[in-house]
């Protein structure tokens, strides 16, 4: 049968692939750290940066849920001034599981 040449290793794409992926390197382009105290500060600043990310995400996250919650108020406030224009009550659309059926408003 046919046989693949061998490779020696570290030369195929695979290998490299499997290769474990450098260390993060510290923001300032520095070398790795290498004292203990350098470790200290590297993982200080990355958490710090994390923490960063994280609340600059979360206040993403509320302003859109801010700006969702305006679209469905003004939603509902269209809805309402079209069933008003229709001549129907709102409410007895909702009781009568939206089929209206050609009722008419009420003034209470």
């Amino acid at each position: 049968g046919l046989r693949w040449p061998e490779r020696p290793p570290g030369t195929g794409g695979a290998a490299r692939a499997m290769e474990e992926p450098p260390p993060p390197q510290p923001a300032s382009g520095a070398a790795p750290p290498t004292t203990p105290q350098d470790l200290t500060v590297f993982v200080k600043n990355l958490l710090e940066q994390m923490q960063q990310r994280f609340e600059t995400m979360s206040e993403q996250i509320v302003g859109r849920i801010d700006e969702m919650g305006t679209r469905i108020d003004d939603l509902e406030k269209s809805i309402g001034e079209l069933m008003e224009q229709a001549g129907v009550d709102p409410v007895e659309a909702v009781n009568s599981g939206g089929s209206a059926g050609g009722a008419t408003s009420q003034s209470s």
